[in-house]
């Protein structure tokens, strides 16, 4: 039976929003169900700009009947001093949670998190991807002691792109990523009867009128990975972007049209002078093409 891990991911951390309006301060905000947020579980969600673009994701659940965002640590001041812009009258307060840090555990066994103490919670946009949890940076000796192994965040990071994952604006682009070209509808990261949120426009009529022509897609690289941000060729002509890399597994934005001539061609997409492969995961759904 293999040892289920966990990892402290520096790349996160949480955002505290308490008060009596933080429910609905943040509910008339995000693309997601905040209501549905409770002690135990957590819902995926992102904040638009008002064209209805990618700014920032996070995962919600609640501590102590606040509100508890777990973002990225390099952007959290960023989304909390945005947050504020739109604070008005709302008795909401909208702090860093210092002495906290966000743990991920995966693997079989990893459930076992989820009672072993501090904030913990199944991912909500996939359950295979494991348990995450909102606890003291010294809670890692608890985990090692209920039998978890230790691993790194390099660790977490593989197994996040085993299942094609996006990791916030790593993968997504800021200002110009539509939620469903990045997989928000399948990962449950999009009410669409929740009511009015900032950006909702255009995310239905994305998907209502059937206007994703580009998605987020995990790629096997065949050689040295390029860099991030690398272009992706096929033919010779443009077909994406490379995102995240982490050795030869990555996530890259790739062109709908591409991906169907590369699989059913079996052309190689190209990033730089590197072939590569996209795939689907089980989660995903693409529109059906005639081979």
């Amino acid at each position: 039976m293999s040892t289920p891990q966990f990892a402290i991911l520096p790349a996160r951390a949480p955002l505290i929003l308490s008060g009596p309006d933080a429910v609905p301060f943040l509910q008339g905000l995000v693309s997601n169900d905040v209501e549905k947020a409770a002690p135990g579980s957590a819902v995926y969600a992102a904040l638009l700009s008002a064209q209805g673009k990618f700014q920032y994701d996070f995962f919600v659940t609640q501590m102590q009947g606040n509100l508890v965002l777990d973002t990225e640590a390099s952007r959290l001041d960023d989304l909390a001093k945005r947050l504020k812009l739109y604070k008005l009258r709302s008795k909401v307060t909208i702090e860093r949670a210092e002495n906290l840090v966000v743990i991920a555990a995966w693997g079989a066994g990893a459930d076992k998190a989820l009672s072993v103490g501090g904030v913990a919670y199944i991912d909500p946009r996939l359950a295979a991807a494991g348990v995450r949890l909102i606890a003291p940076a010294n809670f890692a000796d608890t985990l090692r002691a209920a039998g978890f192994a230790e691993a790194s965040e390099a660790d977490y990071d593989a197994h996040r792109l085993s299942y094609g994952l996006p990791d916030g604006s790593r993968d997504i682009e800021i200002d110009k990523a539509v939620l469903l070209e990045c997989g928000f509808e399948e990962l449950h990261g999009v009410d669409f009867t929740k009511g009015c949120y900032m950006g909702q426009e255009l995310t239905a009529r994305t998907k209502y009128r059937g206007l994703v022509k580009k998605r987020l897609l995990p790629v096997a690289i065949e050689g040295d990975a390029p860099p991030a941000g690398t272009p992706i060729t096929l033919d010779g002509k443009d077909a994406g972007e490379l995102r995240s890399v982490n050795g030869q597994a990555g996530i890259a934005l790739i062109r709908l049209d591409a991906f169907d001539k590369a699989r059913i061609e079996g052309l190689p997409l190209m990033a730089g002078a590197v072939p590569l492969s996209a795939w689907t995961p089980e989660w995903m759904s693409l529109p059906a093409k005639d081979e």
